[in-house]
């Protein structure tokens, strides 16, 4: 079931109602019994599954090594130890 957002014309409150499609749309604010009109707003969205997440992206193919690995594994090791 769809949110609506309501004002009132009056007061100026801003509420909102759980209805249905089918459902009258409110006629009056529930403060003051002024007359109210719909506002639109941006609906509210929700990504649920796979691909939504960074770490969906680019997973290794063939479970071998990772590529994020294998620049730490190329570092140079520090020399040491060696005395002339």
């Amino acid at each position: 079931m769809p949110i609506y957002e309501y004002e009132c014309e009056i007061c100026r409150q801003r509420f909102e109602r759980l209805q249905r499609l089918s459902d009258p749309w409110v006629t009056a604010c529930p403060a003051c019994g002024g007359s109210v009109h719909r506002v639109f707003s941006v609906p509210a969205l929700q990504f649920k599954g796979t691909g939504f997440y960074v770490t969906d992206y680019a997973r290794p193919q063939g479970g071998g090594a990772s590529s994020e690995k294998a620049p730490a594994e190329s570092k140079p090791k520090a020399a040491g130890g060696t005395h002339a």
